[in-house]
């Protein structure tokens, strides 16, 4: 049975935050009661801190996404798993700027309710605080649930801008609305052709005996329906019939990003990247921004995921703004 590679005990987080840490303490600093991680570096005119963070086994969400031009702070939680409220306290007190700090949430109950007690604390401190949610997920559009749409892919996307739009001094209001525009334009979906490792039993979560799990989440949430699999230009048709239909009316101009859901080679992602930027000119749409590779996985599960972005033309320049973290491909230049 494959078992990770994860040292003794239940909880792999600590040693791979101290990990993560140390091979980049150019860039970041760890505090670890209770673990939070910090960025050495942000812009002189942000005002307002960012700050998010979640389960672990996404990475390189959100620590990847940590320093110049993007967040400011993020809380890990354990493997699928919010960040105690407590850690999101920390990681938001050590952001905050004099305009406050603004939370990147992922649209789940636990990062909801932690993210929301963290609030209300820094409020009775002092520190404005607002919140920018996540909802991509069309698998879970309609249906009958307390939450709506999970918040995956678009994540991403919605820190990129907001962390561009900080950079420049934008206020509290500005940056919330901001986030909540970007995310209300995204749309994303997910397939998986292996679920992910148990760390328990060292075997796959769940069998799939052939099929494709279609509408899998990021958590290895099983998909409302298996579908035999198709050939692959097929397979990125039918989701990006899907994803398109999917989001707001607004400009042609979209971001496209192609995410590997942890078992999935570059190789596979590059030749779905090219798929769906055809598939995209042939729907009418210009794309303006691509980003593949493995940005949101769920551990190590087989499979991708495509979230579309209809940007706004003031948006673009914020998405094409330099970054200077571990993971975003866009680097400070000289």
């Amino acid at each position: 049975m494959p078992f990770p590679f994860h040292p003794a005990g239940d909880d792999p987080v600590p040693a791979a935050v101290r990990g993560f840490a140390r091979a980049h303490a150019d860039l970041v600093v760890l505090h670890e009661d209770p673990i939070h991680l910090v960025a050495r570096h942000r812009a002189p005119g942000r005002r307002v801190g960012l700050v998010s963070g979640g389960g672990s086994g996404h990475e390189p969400l959100h620590a990847g996404f940590l320093g110049r031009g993007m967040l400011d702070a993020v809380a890990p939680g354990p493997v699928f798993t919010s960040p105690h409220n407590k850690a999101v306290l920390h990681a938001s007190r050590a952001a905050a700027g004099p305009g406050g700090v603004v939370h990147v949430v992922k649209n789940y109950t636990g990062d909801r309710i932690n993210f929301g007690i963290a609030a209300e604390r820094l409020r009775m401190e002092g520190v404005d605080v607002a919140r920018a949610l996540v909802d991509d997920d069309l698998a879970t559009d309609g249906l009958d649930t307390a939450t709506g749409r999970r918040g995956t892919g678009a994540t991403v996307v919605v820190e990129k801008i907001l962390g561009a739009a900080a950079d420049t001094g934008a206020g509290l209001a500005e940056l919330a609305t901001l986030g909540a525009d970007v995310a209300a334009a995204s749309r994303s979906l997910a397939v998986a052709s292996r679920a992910q490792t148990s760390m328990r039993t060292g075997e796959p979560a769940f069998a799939l005996d052939g099929r494709l799990d279609y509408g899998v989440g990021i958590h290895g949430e099983r998909a409302r329906r298996s579908v035999d699999r198709p050939p692959t230009e097929e397979l990125v048709d039918r989701m990006l019939d899907e994803v398109v239909a999917g989001l707001p009316d607004g400009p042609d101009q979209v971001v496209l990003v192609v995410n590997g859901m942890g078992g999935t080679a570059l190789l596979e992602l590059y030749v779905l990247a090219e798929l769906a930027a055809a598939g995209l000119e042939a729907r009418g749409l210009e794309r303006v921004g691509l980003l593949v590779g493995t940005f949101v996985p769920a551990l190590d599960m087989a499979g991708f995921s495509f979230t579309l972005t209809r940007m706004s033309p003031e948006w673009t320049g914020l998405w094409a703004a330099p970054a200077q973290t571990t993971a975003f491909p866009r680097t400070e230049t000289s």
